[in-house]
């Protein structure tokens, strides 16, 4: 195996393929690391943005994409109690066959991976990084095989963190929080013959928590939802199901809108969960380390843009950094792109990440949501408006005007 990159990419996700995509296809020599082996499940809400096409057509993935992915999202809906209200999701930046959709993440990460490695990037899975060294010419990374427990070492000047929030940080642990009631923790579901209208994608409110539900590939319609530890902790001593199955139960108990769409349902596969949630904005840039997708932020899942975050920060991140191939020893100029990506992300990303919470504590407390509904019933252009906010229009970001502004 090669020893010496330009950059290394911790993380194999959205966010770290589409970095590595971008810079192989520039000619950068980059590897990917990843922990675990294709294809995976992970616990996601498994929504593409329209937002996402500019990207996935940039890559050559549009195509592959609309292939393997479910129907076009044309609709969302606010189910809490009884009652379901419906709006047309914004297409600002959309356009006939480029709606939203979605993908499973088995699905989606091995495209985007299969894509970076056909673009020049070495992948090396699954393996372990057992720790990330700075040294004067750059890092060392060490690295330790999960099938064989064989080491080895690579080097390279440029370090990309594109490791999931909850998973340990080999360039630095970030203080361990004290476990509180209120954290979040993530489940997910696949279920077939559920009767979601075509199109919609609701947002389920629920008592401590929300969710959320999207027709995936193949006739799959996907379920993710997020519960306070308080309330999980609750219905854990109610029965001897598991949580995945409590929280289902749950959810039918305080939202009944979903009980007729999952009437004929049948789940296939096990419930996936994951957290505490890391919610809230990081450093996007220290000497040499760029960080994109969650390890630079999270949103609260509730407005099903964690993908398009991974993608877009990930696509903008490399975008900059492509014109300094040859000056990955200037740190004054490294140093600059590190901050006008910085200042990029929080123009394009942190009102989402922002609204997001607000939105999040909101769908937490049924009876505020019931509050705002005659609001949604007579005047839809609100919920189409707080998906705008949500960043679920247009593009925030335009790198090509970025990258100008880097080069003066």
């Amino acid at each position: 195996m090669q020893k010496q990159f330009d950059a290394i990419v911790i993380g194999g996700g959205p966010a770290g393929a589409t970095s590595a995509a971008v810079l192989a296809q520039a000619g950068w020599n980059v590897a990917i690391i990843e922990q675990k082996e294709f294809p995976r499940r992970k616990v996601c809400g498994e929504f593409l943005s329209l937002t996402n096409w500019p990207v996935l057509e940039q890559l050559g993935l549009d195509r592959a994409v609309q292939t393997c992915a479910g129907p076009e999202v044309t609709h969302m809906a606010v189910f809490t109690g009884s009652r379901a209200i419906r709006a047309e999701l914004p297409m600002a930046y959309g356009r006939p066959g480029h709606r939203g959709r979605a993908l499973t993440r088995d699905v989606l990460d091995t495209l985007l991976m299969e894509r970076s490695k056909a673009l020049g990037a070495t992948i090396i899975q699954p393996v372990k990084v057992r720790a990330v060294i700075r040294e004067s010419d750059g890092f060392s990374c060490e690295l330790e095989s999960r099938e064989t427990r064989e080491t080895s070492r690579i080097t390279s000047k440029i370090m990309i963190a594109a490791n999931g929030s909850w998973e340990a940080n080999p360039l630095g642990e970030a203080p361990k929080k004290a476990p509180r009631g209120s954290d979040l923790f993530g489940f997910k579901a696949h279920f077939r013959n559920a009767h979601l209208p075509d199109g919609l994608m609701p947002l389920l409110s629920f008592d401590d928590g929300y969710g959320g539900m999207v027709h995936c590939q193949d006739g799959l319609t996907s379920l993710s939802c997020c519960v306070t530890r308080k309330r999980l902790s609750q219905l854990r001593q109610q029965t001897d199901a598991g949580a995945g199955e409590q929280l289902l139960e749950h959810i039918r108990r305080t939202c009944p809108a979903i009980i007729p769409v999952l009437k004929d349902a049948v789940r296939e596969g096990p419930w996936l969960s994951a957290g505490p949630l890391q919610t809230g904005i990081r450093p996007r840039y220290t000497p040499n380390v760029f960080y994109v997708g969650n390890a630079a932020a999270e949103a609260h899942p509730v407005i099903a843009e964690g993908i398009s975050i991974a993608i877009q920060s990930g696509w903008m991140m490399a975008s900059m950094l492509v014109p300094a191939k040859e000056r990955l020893d200037d740190q004054l100029h490294i140093d600059s792109i590190g901050r006008a990506y910085s200042d990029a992300w929080s123009r394009a990303f942190s009102t989402r990440i922002r609204s997001s919470a607000l939105i999040a504590h909101w769908a937490m407390r049924p009876w505020l949501v019931q509050l705002a509904c005659p609001v949604f019933e007579r005047w839809p252009r609100v919920l189409n408006w707080c998906a705008e906010m949500a960043g679920k229009a247009s593009l925030s970001f335009q790198p090509r005007e970025t990258l100008t502004k880097v080069a003066q």
